[in-house]
């Protein structure tokens, strides 16, 4: 089985600002990474991280190097990594609507 067959995806998750999710590296894979800086984006898809364009690695995770913490803005079109105003007005009302309770916005819009 290859590493990057062994990497597991969290499912995301978001704030009013930005979406987020985490990655989870084999230790031994893990043990190669710098210890006290975030990853570019060239060096994480170089270890086999894949996803789709806008995320970046944004924070260390200490206590579980091996745990790699990702976000981009919300509204990020996944084809090109740039935010779309209308995704994200959309992705914010639905995070606020989903918090009451209430039906999401029609995504066909």
């Amino acid at each position: 089985m290859s590493m990057a067959s062994r990497i597991e995806y969290s499912e995301k998750y978001c704030d009013e600002l930005s979406e987020y999710r985490h990655v989870i590296l084999p230790k031994d894979l893990a043990k190669s990474l710098p210890k006290n800086r975030l990853l570019s984006e060239g060096e994480w898809r170089g270890i086999g991280v894949q996803q789709s364009r806008g995320w970046m690695h944004y924070a260390l995770h200490r206590p579980e190097p091996h745990i790699l913490l990702f976000r981009r803005p919300l509204g990020t079109d996944p084809q090109t990594g740039r935010v779309d105003h209308d995704l994200a007005r959309m992705a914010r009302e639905d995070e606020y609507k989903g918090q009451l309770g209430l039906p999401e916005t029609a995504r066909a819009m």
